[in-house]
């Protein structure tokens, strides 16, 4: 029996304002500079290429609205700012 163990990697861009906790593999939370949660991305691989996904945390963290897709870590990251 072989065992897959999953790695939660660390954000990878550095984004003034903006604060990245590895939530899951290939899930970061995004938080203000104060910890109010914003939302997520998420990274995910599409016919070979990589693509990131933001969905940001409405008011009692329930519910969330889908952001956008982009082409990089930055990009999905902006839109929180």
């Amino acid at each position: 029996m072989s065992m897959t163990i999953s790695i939660r990697e660390p954000f990878p861009d550095r984004i003034p304002g903006l604060n990245f906790a590895a939530a899951a593999p290939d899930l970061w939370r995004v938080a203000a500079s104060d910890g109010a949660l914003l939302g997520h991305i998420r990274r995910r691989e599409i016919g070979g290429v990589e693509r990131f996904s933001s969905r940001r945390v409405l008011p009692g963290g329930r519910q969330g609205i889908d952001l956008g897709e982009f082409w990089s870590p930055r990009d999905a990251a902006e839109v929180f700012r």
